[in-house]
């Protein structure tokens, strides 16, 4: 149901903090572990005593169990607002075997939110294997992939028993997927991505379709725009004369290389004419994202040229010329690992200033904020959240996505004054754990830390989390275990929110870092680009040097050192213990162990991924 509590926006501090997706296998590992490392736990005391108890790290008990980490999982796929002003939003639910629902929020304070999904329905897309801009809401109307069958449906929001309307065909079986899609009023059709599998699933062909929606007989999508590895992001303006997209081709992620694109659209609905507007010049390697045409016409996108950071620019159409709207070293965007990212959203104040609310990263932390892009400049916006997502306009309100050390992922509406330069109120509309509060007092808030690396004068990032738990404290003379997380991607970042699986190791006395190796993003180009050639050697002394600077710093026991990670944080964890003699135990969770078969059998998206990370087999032409 939805929260409705409205905070002060004053008496908010902010804290430094990171996520770590939970996942039932880390919990498996925890009595191992601690049996390996930790001393044997002594008897506990009633958490009522005022005074701490004395006890070894490692041995302390906690209520934040198995059971509390792997139900406080509910994951949010996306928000959007209805005609009437309303925030619907996508959440998936363990309770249902992990079905994506799409819910609406009540019409009246203290009524319940509303599931506008049919049981028999669950919304995801496939497309591009992470999915994401699985669903899209005009008018009265929401668009959504269905999860069984991967088809795209249509369903009224105006009627409770309106059943969802199928648009596109049946095949059998799930091999044709859509994501990221816009509705197209001048020729009454859904403009999207599509991902074709049926001639070959390990290489399926991604296009740009428009879908009709007066047609009574469903036909097959007709294709507007083709002939690249990848499509993301297809964008009209508001007459329905152009269309932005971005697209991409192999060995490249996005992170890597794309190129924005514009293409006009004929009386017939055909795309004539296209002008590259950023990533064909070979002076400039930039990775261009988010396209977005404001009320008045201007495209405006992020990009990372010049200074290594996903920045705001715009497009001067009448001379084909890009100019940066606001430059500083800070992510205004991050890497594309799902469709449907939304990092800006065009406001208008009461005096009709022309303006963008927006979030950017910086040092390690999230900022909201309002850019005036005629001026140039930013207004930061006070508000609980360290760590924001994606940003939603509203009626006079902002929806966004965020958490904090102490705030679990979340959507909170934030309400701004007339001149959209101060937030006046923050309400939590809907969180992924809303009982995570009662454990307050266990929860260990974690540091930004800079440490040096193997290479000199190079520096790396980390979150370090110490034990807490008010009921003990540790022995005397005695430095916690160490348990040390390598995030997966390995294109990815370690980020600020709370998540109960840290807090159980370190409610139990265990320390905990995450570290953003090189490699990471949140940092800039030539950061990510660190892990370049060199994945299991950047990645694995990262996490050693990390290990090695708490141990220097007195804050662990050297001899109590753990690992673990996840998918490509596997392959890290295998390596550091093969190779490394900093660890004494560690856990690789479905994690990477064979390249040569990762490259013959993984998905398309990531089929070349370690060309650039590793490198080409030597009989590759």
């Amino acid at each position: 149901m939805a929260l409705s509590f409205i905070l002060p926006l004053t008496r908010f501090s902010h804290h430094y903090s990171f996520p770590l997706n939970s996942n039932s296998k880390s919990i498996h590992i925890a009595r191992t572990l601690i049996s390996a490392i930790s001393t044997p736990t002594m008897s506990m005391s009633s958490s009522s005593e005022v005074s701490k108890t004395a006890a070894p790290y490692g041995s302390w008990k906690s209520p934040i169990t198995s059971d509390v980490v792997s139900g406080s999982s509910k994951r949010l796929g996306g928000t959007a607002v209805d005609s009437l002003g309303r925030l619907i939003w996508l959440e998936s639910r363990p309770t249902e075997s992990g079905r994506s629902v799409l819910v609406r929020e009540a019409e009246k304070a203290g009524e319940e939110a509303v599931d506008i999904t049919p049981k028999e329905f669950g919304v995801r897309t496939l497309a591009q294997e992470y999915g994401g801009g699985a669903f899209r809401v005009f008018g009265d109307t929401v668009v959504f992939s269905n999860y069984k069958d991967q088809r795209l449906y249509k369903q009224s929001l105006d009627s409770k028993d309106s059943s969802p309307v199928p648009l596109t065909p049946d095949n059998g079986e799930p091999l044709v997927s859509y994501a990221d899609g816009v509705f197209d009023a001048r020729f009454n059709r859904y403009v999207t991505v599509q991902e074709d599998r049926r001639e070959n699933k390990l290489n399926p062909s991604t296009t740009i379709v428009a879908i009709g929606f007066g047609n009574k007989d469903i036909q097959e999508p007709e294709v507007l725009i083709s002939g690249n590895d990848f499509y993301a992001f297809p964008r009209l303006d508001s007459k329905g004369e152009k269309i932005a997209w971005i697209e991409w081709s192999h060995p490249n992620m996005p992170w890597d290389k794309t190129e924005l694109w514009v293409g006009y659209i004929s009386e017939t609905g055909e795309v004539y004419k296209r002008i590259c507007v950023a990533g064909s010049d070979s002076t400039l390697v930039e990775s261009p994202t988010e396209p977005k045409w404001s009320p008045d016409g201007e495209l405006f996108f992020i990009t990372d040229r010049k200074n290594g950071f996903w920045n705001i620019y715009k497009w001067i159409e009448s001379e084909n010329e890009v100019v940066a709207v606001y430059t500083v070293d800070a992510e205004f965007s991050g890497p594309l690992w799902v469709f449907g990212l939304n990092s800006y959203e065009f406001i208008q104040s009461n005096e009709k200033k022309n303006l963008i609310a927006c979030s950017y990263r910086q040092n390690g932390r999230s900022y909201l904020g309002i850019l005036d892009y005629v001026q140039g400049s930013l207004s930061l916006l006070d508000i609980p959240f360290t760590d924001i997502d994606n940003i939603t306009s509203g009626n006079h309100c902002l929806y966004v996505e965020g958490a904090s050390a102490v705030n679990p992922s979340s959507v909170a509406k934030v309400i701004l004054d007339e001149h959209k330069s101060r937030a006046v109120e923050f309400e939590i509309i809907w969180s992924s754990s809303p009982d995570s509060l009662k454990y307050k007092s266990y929860f260990s808030l974690p540091e930004l830390i800079e440490f040096p690396t193997e290479v000199p004068g190079q520096n790396a990032y980390a979150f370090f989390y110490p034990p807490t738990n008010p009921v003990y404290q540790g022995s005397q003379g005695e430095k916690p275990p160490l348990l040390l997380k390598s995030h997966g991607g390995p294109t990815a970042e370690t980020r600020g929110m709370l998540n109960l699986s840290i807090q159980y190791w370190t409610s139990r006395g265990w320390a905990f870092v995450d570290v953003n190796y090189g490699g990471s993003t949140g940092y800039g180009r030539e950061y990510r680009d660190r892990l370049l050639g060199r994945w299991g050697i950047v990645d694995v002394n990262d996490c050693c040097s990390c290990a090695k600077f708490l141990v220097d710093s007195g804050k662990v026991d050297g001899e109590r050192l753990c690992i673990t990670g996840g998918s490509a944080g596997g392959y890290t964890t295998l390596a550091a213990l093969a190779f490394k003699e900093t660890f004494k135990a560690g856990a690789s969770l479905y994690g990477v162990a064979d390249l040569g078969l990762l490259r013959a059998e993984t998905h398309k998206f990531e089929s070349h991924y370690i060309d650039n990370l590793v490198g080409k087999l030597k009989n590759d032409i």
